[in-house]
């Protein structure tokens, strides 16, 4: 349909005034066959649609039926879900005494001297090694800070997160938000339950940016959002959970989806044969070039 361009064309025909029998319902026509040659090219043109080939187009259309160039589908075959799956940020801390100088050189700079001392007196408390429980580490510079009746402010934790921490897989992971002994678990969410008896809570997690994923899952899968994951994605993550404030729903037709043929392999007699062809005008080639 368009001039010196080899980009395939679609035509869409919508209408907010469809028949019964056509709502809820999208139909495909594959007529990438229906043309004819035009006795001379224009540019990259080579075919045209005849009268034959729009009236075949039309009758198509027309008469709604499945038919290998024509195929029926209920919206929500393209529809998607596109889902923000997480993971938790898990961090250690480094006490060593190497990593503790440039810590306190962070909180000299950030004019916050009071931490760097309150991470020194932790270091003598619990060892200077490395800590794989980042939460453990925040309550005890808490504990410390409120000797001095300072508290811990999340430019504190901030600085501590990003000059004292480091990611670490065996670590423990990171609570963003302890909610009440009341609310309900609901880990594919993001809601853990940890801890045991009275000392039971739920928890939120610090997800990790550098672990994060998007997944496009169909509206048609089988027990929806969370049938998926459960099956394709906790088997091998299963501390991971999707946003579902985040989700959106978009739609895409692919028509090599539906109407794409394979083509039948080549059989091993045919393909030897060539190569033999090949070879033999190979050396037919190369014995003229021998003769000159």
């Amino acid at each position: 349909m368009f001039y010196n361009t080899n980009i395939a064309t679609f035509m869409w025909v919508l209408t907010n005034r469809k028949p019964e029998h056509r709502r809820g319902k999208v139909q495909l026509i594959d007529a990438t066959n229906w043309f004819r040659q035009l006795r001379m090219n224009l540019g990259k043109k080579n075919c045209e649609l005849g009268e034959a080939d729009i009236e075949r187009i039309c009758r198509t259309f027309l008469e709604f039926e499945e038919t290998e160039q024509s195929k029926i589908f209920v919206n929500d075959a393209f529809g998607y879900w596109k889902v923000t799956v997480e993971r938790p940020l898990r961090l250690a801390v480094d006490l060593s005494e190497q990593r503790y100088q440039l810590f306190f050189n962070a909180c000299i700079v950030a004019d916050d001297v009071v931490l760097g001392e309150a991470v020194h007196g932790l270091s003598d408390r619990i060892g200077a090694d490395l800590h794989l429980n980042f939460n453990h580490c925040l309550e005890e510079v808490k504990a410390e800070l409120l000797i001095c009746s300072i508290k811990l402010t999340v430019k504190r934790k901030r600085l501590m997160r990003t000059a004292l921490a480091e990611r670490h897989e065996a670590a423990m992971s990171v609570a963003k938000t302890i909610h009440r002994r009341d609310a309900v678990a609901h880990p594919i969410q993001g809601l853990f339950k940890v801890g045991q008896g009275a000392r039971q809570h739920v928890v939120e997690y610090e997800p990790d940016t550098e672990l994060r994923q998007s997944e496009q899952i169909p509206l048609q899968q089988d027990y929806g959002i969370e049938g998926f994951l459960r099956r394709k994605v906790l088997p091998y993550a299963p501390d991971a959970w999707y946003v579902l404030s985040g989700v959106t729903i978009g739609y895409e037709i692919n028509f090599n989806q539906y109407f794409y043929k394979v083509e039948p392999m080549r059989r091993i007699k045919e393909i030897r044969s060539d190569i033999l062809d090949l070879e033999r005008a190979a050396n037919r080639l190369l014995q003229e070039i021998m003769s000159l």
